[in-house]
């Protein structure tokens, strides 16, 4: 347990010391972000990032989490989606000379893993170059969401034992999600009226039922987590954080929940 609190207070410091610079310190953290969640992704996979689709499906993650011009090379196209198209494009091209040792099927984990934590990471990134308070939003919604669920799940599981899906996360109840989401919405109403000048003009009403959404998702995005961990047969994606797990264990709620604030309409 200390080495948890030690571990959280130290990774948590880092994190919002260098959401409050922004700017050219927030992107170094993102892009380093990107590349072990490739890592944890590839690791656990059995795959080396240090390999040939390792190598592009990374840059492809990176090519879409880092800001990239619209102009890029004179033409009008969104740079990060077009660097993306490329890399992808030269893993495909690998199977033109693998003399049938890489397939279709085989481009398919990198092109899904580098889509799916490098448009996580470009929506945190965006959702920091709106507005601080957005992200600060986003991080209160999944933290009472989180602490919400395990403390309603612990307190009530005698008399609502009922699971919420076994298959894939055993410990995770009914209960606790419906009180996630019941402590999301408190944390993000006392939130919006400390900060309503700074949050968008969306009123309370319309902030209750987007927290319930982004609760919902948030939750969908650790689920999703533990399926791919369920799959691969690890507990963890990953070392780096003792007593936390990995980057993609400490982000993957947050991976779906910023696109869809960011689909909303919220920055």
């Amino acid at each position: 347990m200390m080495q948890r609190i030690i571990t959280g207070v130290i990774a948590g410091g880092i994190f919002l010391a260098l959401l409050l610079l922004g700017g050219l310190y927030f992107q170094i953290l993102i892009a380093l972000l990107v590349i072990i969640a490739m890592h944890e992704l590839f690791r656990m996979y059995k795959l080396q990032l240090l390999s040939f689709e390792g190598i592009l499906a990374t840059l492809a993650a990176l090519s879409l989490a880092l800001p990239v011009g619209k102009d890029w090379l004179g033409l009008n196209v969104d740079g990060g989606m077009m660097l993306f198209t490329l890399f992808l494009f030269a893993m495909l091209t690998g199977m033109v000379f693998s003399n049938g040792k890489y397939s279709f099927v085989d481009a398919g984990f990198p092109f899904i893993s580098a889509f799916y934590v490098g448009i996580g990471f470009q929506n945190l990134l965006t959702a920091r170059e709106s507005s601080v308070y957005i992200v600060f939003l986003a991080l209160f919604i999944v933290w009472a969401t989180d602490i919400g669920a395990y403390a309603f799940g612990r307190t009530l599981k005698e008399k609502f034992p009922q699971k919420l899906l076994p298959s894939v996360s055993p410990n995770k109840t009914v209960i606790g999600s419906l009180g996630g989401i019941f402590s999301a919405v408190v944390v993000a109403l006392i939130i919006y009226f400390l900060f309503t000048k700074e949050m968008p003009e969306i009123g309370y009403l319309k902030l209750t039922l987007f927290t319930v959404i982004f609760s919902i998702v948030g939750q969908i995005g650790d689920l999703v987590e533990s399926s791919i961990k369920r799959h691969f047969g690890v507990k963890d994606s990953g070392k780096l954080l003792p007593g936390h797990g990995g980057i993609l264990d400490r982000f993957d709620n947050l991976i779906f929940v910023f696109p869809i604030m960011h689909l909303l309409g919220l920055f």
